[in-house]
């Protein structure tokens, strides 16, 4: 009898997008569900992006582009980084990618070979991992501690690292905790990439929504010298609101960009043409959008944590990126709720849901035991109405 290839056991189903259909489910079949589980912001896609593609649309732009992007979108990525970081990356260091996942997916495909270690700090995006797998590399999950801003130190690297160690993933903002990596922070770890010979993947998606006037750096921008054994993953999903879109692009040295344009050539080919022409309307149009986005998310991060604060035994940091609260909800376990015992993040987070309408992801989805990882990319409205059942859930808890 036929049997289906091994690989597919390396792919657990995605526990946010699992929660996020569980969630409409329930809210078609007439539940009153608040969803805080998926991570895409609420706003429609800025006029002018969609403008773009209707004229992309209307000019016939509907065949076939370079498997690597039109060269405007790339110029136009080459701009924003220098822009925006200070970087150089010529076009011929880009490459336009399907989202942001499939950019990550091909350069795991390009940089690592079957065994090779991969430091991914925990808690950390749920895909790094089967990706990494697939792509015959091995993750070597490390945790951070709440106390360093769930970010890795230094010392948390040196212990990770062994023989096999190729690779370091760092995202910031960070999905799922909302922490982010400053300079200081970066200039820590700066030395041990260099010692051991370390490739980079920076996974800078969220670098646009940041608050609390924090400003973003990656790698690059501080050790010019990292540039040549450091890969950014970016894309326009979370800054513009096109997560449906699916323009992705990477900035790195040349030849893997040629590795990555490679790979992409002979599985997908290249992004949307359509898409493509909108992404350049993004990068290269009005910014105010931008803004207004990333502050409508500033008050609700803030909302977010005031209602946390108001319930007792939470704890939770002040997230300064993204859109999401990493609160530490350990104080629950153990509790009751109608002779049933919530023992683990798990049970609590399908405690929440039946009792709150509250869709939430557990923590361990991420690597964390203690947490629930809360997406305020919701209305201010729903945010509180459902922030408060969550409250009166956790409260009806008995010893």
């Amino acid at each position: 009898m036929t049997s289906l290839a091994d690989r597919l056991g390396l792919i657990p189903p995605s526990p946010t997008l699992a929660l996020d259909a569980k969630a409409k489910a329930l809210k078609a079949a007439g539940a009153d569900i608040v969803n805080f589980g998926i991570g895409e912001p609420d706003f429609n896609t800025p006029d002018h992006i969609r403008e773009a593609a209707v004229k992309a649309i209307r000019d016939g732009f509907t065949r076939y582009t370079p498997a690597d992007g039109i060269a405007e979108l790339k110029e136009a990525v080459s701009r924003k980084f220098k822009r925006d970081n200070g970087l150089d990356y010529k076009p011929s260091q880009i490459v336009i990618s399907n989202g942001g996942k499939h950019t990550l997916y091909n350069i795991f495909l390009a940089l690592f070979e079957p065994g090779d270690e991969v430091i991914v700090p925990l808690p950390a995006w749920v895909s790094y991992t089967p990706m990494l797998l697939l792509a015959g590399a091995k993750p070597a999950p490390t945790p951070t501690r709440a106390e360093n801003g769930y970010t890795l130190t230094a010392e948390d690297l040196a212990r990770a690292i062994t023989p096999r160690t190729r690779g370091l993933i760092l995202n910031s903002p960070s999905n799922p905790t909302g922490m982010t990596y400053g300079p200081e922070r970066l200039e820590e770890l700066a030395g041990l990439v260099i010692k051991h010979d370390l490739w980079l993947v920076s996974d800078d998606i969220y670098e646009k929504i940041v608050f609390d006037d924090f400003k973003f750096h990656n790698l690059p921008m501080l050790r010019p010298e990292l540039e040549e054994r450091t890969v950014i993953a970016h894309g326009l999903s979370k800054t513009y609101a096109m997560t449906g879109w699916r323009v992705g692009f990477m900035a790195g040295p040349e030849k893997v960009a040629r590795g990555v344009a490679s790979i992409q050539s002979q599985t997908t080919s290249n992004p949307s043409s359509i898409s493509q022409k909108a992404g350049v309307a993004a990068l290269e149009g009005p910014q105010d959008e931008v803004e207004r986005m990333r502050l409508s998310f500033a008050r609700r991060r803030n909302l977010a944590l005031e209602l946390l604060a108001g319930i007792p035994g939470i704890t939770c940091p002040r997230p300064q990126g993204a859109f999401y609260v990493f609160p530490d909800v350990s104080a629950y376990f153990g509790k009751k709720r109608g002779g049933r015992a919530l023992d683990h993040v798990e049970a609590l987070a399908d405690y929440l849901l039946e009792e709150a309408g509250a869709a939430i992801v557990p923590g361990s989805a991420f690597g964390d035991q203690k947490t629930l990882r809360i997406s305020y990319a919701v209305q201010e409205a729903e945010l509180e109405m459902g922030l408060g059942r969550v409250r009166e859930a956790l409260l009806k808890l008995e010893p």
